[in-house]
């Protein structure tokens, strides 16, 4: 007789800038490794495993971000003093916002609808050294009319293998965004933030490796007079052959939201 199992989705927020990313690595700290040796503290002898609704890079955050938990044979007793205990036991820099049960058919990665992406950056003069982890700043001027015309450039659906790492030839670089734009950041806010900063952000349901950073990085280009409009229409067309040869940098990129 095969063993029960038990479904659970966690919804968790971590700040990415000491981490190697999401998915565990040889001799690195990642941020699904320090989730899983919490729930292995918490938990003590039950059979358990995880999985993430998506990999991060390194130093990339999440506002909000999904795992699935299974766990074998016994049931969690009260979800919410899981919940407490979890968070307690969780590093500063990791928390849990909630937990549910759900049933064998839910897929993490499947289910999902659709992602929210933040990238937050600034520009013109070097951002106080507290705003690493969040936002990138670029010295140079940016051109950030133009560079919201490039966004919208981005919407739709349109052929993305300009705009992921190492593509193979016989790779799938579809890709459908139901929002790509440009607009001032009042999301994210500190009282050592620059008095002005902007956010890139996007939707769609997923994407390739470096993808929205490939994307941000011809827009910064693209602010600063580097390459043009047309530059990106056409690196959109299905017979593109245009490399993007600037990756922006992971730390200002978050995950705002996942939703199922």
């Amino acid at each position: 007789m095969s063993k029960k199992r038990f479904y659970y989705l966690i919804k968790i927020q971590f700040l990415g800038y000491r981490f190697h990313g999401w998915q565990k690595q040889p001799n690195q700290k990642t941020v699904h490794l320090m989730i899983d040796k919490t729930l292995n503290f918490i938990l003590e002898n039950k059979i358990f495993k995880t999985l993430g609704s998506g990999r991060t890079d390194a130093k990339v955050s999440a506002s909000e971000a999904a795992i699935e938990l299974f766990i074998e044979e016994s049931p969690i007793q009260n979800l919410d003093n899981f919940l407490e205990d979890f968070n307690l036991n969780l590093p500063q820099d990791i928390r849990a916002l909630s937990i549910q049960e759900v049933n064998s058919y839910f897929n993490i990665i499947q289910d999902v609808k659709e992602k929210e992406y933040h990238y937050v950056f600034a520009y013109g003069s070097k951002s106080h050294p507290f705003c690493a982890p969040l936002i990138t700043t670029i010295n140079e001027p940016l051109n950030i009319n133009l560079m919201k015309q490039g966004a919208k450039l981005f919407q739709g659906k349109h052929n993305f293998r300009t705009y992921c790492y190492r593509p193979k030839e016989e790779g799938n670089y579809e890709r459908e965004l139901s929002c790509c734009k440009i607009i001032g950041n009042n999301i994210y806010k500190a009282n050592f933030f620059p008095k002005k900063s902007y956010l890139l952000k996007i939707n769609g349901k997923g994407f390739g490796r470096h993808q929205i950073r490939l994307m941000m990085g011809a827009l910064i280009k693209l602010g600063k007079g580097e390459i043009d409009l047309d530059y990106i229409s056409r690196s959109l067309l299905i017979n593109s052959s245009k490399t993007m040869d600037y990756i922006a940098p992971a730390s200002g990129l978050i995950l705002h939201k996942v939703i199922f």
